[in-house]
């Protein structure tokens, strides 16, 4: 096993929510082998070591194809990644475009974008890495990126069912338990959890199995391809384009994301929970999308 991670046991858990978004039903039951898992998100210092052991180039670092997008803005094939900013007020919540611009430049170095920095958030999770990239790490580590399966079944934290990572409650007398979205996204952060960005890992208690940001923070890549796996749903993602800002389409393949992030609020995307998942292109980089490792 490697260091920082925590071995799960084999177990059957129930996957799925029939209470709250469609994608995620109908509850049933799941068999998982045993595995060890990060017990945090991977840090923007563990990657700054992977990228400086290998000299290895993250998909927004990298000019895109042009074949890959037709019809594509030309001002938009550069290197770049998804940037979020806050509206001045209360906006249609159907446009994404409303708060995601693509920014030039931005990457897991500079994730808000030219001049932004990682200064003070070494601790902070990863950021602005897409499927490969974070594929790339894992395997670098001689680890694999989880299944949703395997992702849900260490997010419950052997809980039965239960809405949160934690259990029912949202705030278990008062306190915050994930870096989420307090006030109306996406104009409104009220940050009563102390954070408006990511937070360094572990910031929030862990799960019953010693999980930190299992929920909540940054969303987090596995390796199963979104397919409607628990019923038929059109289901579009909630927190950020899929291949449109680019002018990409329906043949650039899409992961489930799990875990919610400090985007997700209950007026927009209530997603900070195990079941929650929603799709996200292969190509996408983000500033609220990360990831941690497996090893089976």
């Amino acid at each position: 096993m490697i260091e920082g991670m925590v071995r799960l046991p084999a177990g059957r858990f129930f996957m799925g929510s029939d209470a709250a978004y469609p994608e995620e039903a109908p509850v049933h039951p799941v068999d998982v082998a045993a595995f060890a898992i990060d017990i945090t998100p991977v840090t923007n210092a563990a990657f700054r070591q992977f990228v400086d052991d290998t000299g290895y180039v993250t998909v927004a670092e990298q000019q895109p194809a042009a074949a890959d997008y037709p019809g594509a803005d030309p001002g938009l094939l550069a290197p770049g990644a998804l940037v979020f900013r806050k509206t001045n007020g209360p906006v249609d919540l159907r446009d994404v475009h409303a708060w995601w611009s693509y920014v030039p430049r931005a990457s897991w170095r500079e994730p808000e974008g030219p001049g932004s920095t990682l200064r003070g958030r070494e601790d902070h999770p990863v950021v602005q890495v897409a499927f490969e990239d974070a594929q790339a790490h894992a395997r670098w580590r001689g680890a694999d990126l989880p299944s949703e399966s395997e992702w849900e079944y260490a997010a419950r934290g052997g809980l039965d069912r239960a809405i949160y990572a934690w259990g029912n409650e949202l705030a278990p007398n008062g306190r915050a338990m994930a870096n989420t979205w307090q006030g109306e996204f996406p104009w409104q952060d009220l940050t009563l959890d102390g954070y408006g960005g990511t937070s360094p890992v572990g910031a929030f208690p862990p799960n019953g199995f010693g999980l930190y940001d299992m929920t909540g923070n940054v969303w987090e890549w596995t390796a199963d391809e979104f397919t409607p796996m628990h019923v038929p749903s059109s289901s579009a993602p909630c927190c950020a384009p899929v291949s449109i800002w680019k002018g990409g389409g329906p043949h650039i393949p899409t992961k489930v994301t799990k875990g919610g992030s400090y985007l997700c609020a209950p007026n927009y995307c209530l997603r900070y929970r195990p079941s929650a998942r929603s799709p996200q292109s292969i190509d996408s980089a983000t500033c609220h999308l990360g990831f941690r490792c497996v090893v089976r």
